[in-house]
Order: C-alpha cells, then sequence, then structure tokens
C-alpha cells in the first residue's frame, strides 16, 4: 500500500471509531494537535474524559484467519499518567472492519512488560495480531477479552 492510501486508512480507522462512541453517547473531539492522543471522549454530565490512541492496518488474508500489524511509541505505553490511554486497535478487512481491540495503556503495559507480548526495536513496539472466528491472539497470549471491550464506555443515555 502507499503511504497516501495509509493516511486515507487511518482517517478511516479514527472515524468508525468516533462514530461508534457517538452512539454510545459519548462527546467526541479530535485534538489541534496531535501529541499521542488521537481523540477525547467526553462523558457530558460529570465531565469525564477519556484519551483514545486509535491505530489501524489493513490485514493479511489467510484461509480462515487474518492478521494486523500495529506499531505503538513504547515511550508512550510506558508514561503512565492521572489519565491513561485507551488503544484501539481496528482492522481493515476486504469490504468492512473487524471489531476493534480496547485495552488500556496499564493493562497494555503490563503485557508488554511482563507476558512478553510485541517486539521493540527503535522505541517502537510492533504488535502482531491474529484473528480468527471469534478469537484474537497476540505473542501467544489472548487478547479474545478485548474484542469491542466498551467495559469502561458504558452506553450514556441521553
Amino acid at each position: 500500500m502507499t503511504k497516501k492510501y495509509n493516511l486515507y486508512l487511518g482517517k478511516g480507522g479514527h472515524l468508525v471509531i468516533m462514530a461508534e462512541f457517538l452512539v454510545r453517547g459519548w462527546n467526541v473531539a479530535i485534538p489541534e494537535v496531535d501529541i499521542g492522543d488521537d481523540i477525547f471522549v467526553v462523558e457530558d454530565h460529570n465531565g469525564t474524559v477519556k484519551r483514545i490512541q486509535v491505530k489501524t492496518s489493513s490485514v493479511t488474508q489467510r484461509k480462515n484467519t487474518f492478521s494486523a500489524q500495529y506499531q505503538i511509541p513504547y515511550k508512550q505505553l510506558n508514561r503512565i499518567s492521572t489519565s491513561l490511554i485507551y488503544y484501539v486497535f481496528i482492522a481493515r478487512k476486504k469490504d468492512d472492519w473487524a471489531k476493534p481491540i480496547i485495552i488500556s495503556q496499564e493493562q497494555l503495559l503490563d503485557y508488554v512488560q511482563n507476558k512478553n507480548v510485541g517486539s521493540q526495536l527503535n522505541g517502537n513496539v510492533t504488535l502482531y495480531f491474529s484473528y480468527s472466528e471469534n478469537k484474537v491472539d497476540c505473542s501467544g497470549q489472548d487478547f479474545t477479552k478485548f474484542i469491542a471491550d466498551f467495559t469502561d464506555f458504558p452506553i450514556i443515555e441521553h
């Protein structure tokens, strides 16, 4: 794929995730300057703001499975602040989007540091997800529980 296509794919992933948060009742904002947060989601009635980093990938199709690769800066992952980042990994299949993987910064950091998930090179962590019918693996670890896990983003009735 060309670099230009990747820009379109990445923006498409952002918009899909933003739309999902909106229909769940969360307000969505895009920071004017992207220094690690792609979107903010806001629970309007109490002012709760959550930081979202969206990573989008095309897939490599296999017979009954597909895989997607993502890169995140280790420095960002390892920098824990009072407001955690939620990583949302979304993959574009041939004609549709796979269900997103949603994982908090603390959870992902634990997998990287303590369960040997991903590979580190040049300051980045590369994650290689393998998707089968109802399962997702990364570096031999089961990530199925993170498929469309909106636990920390309950539906807000307006």
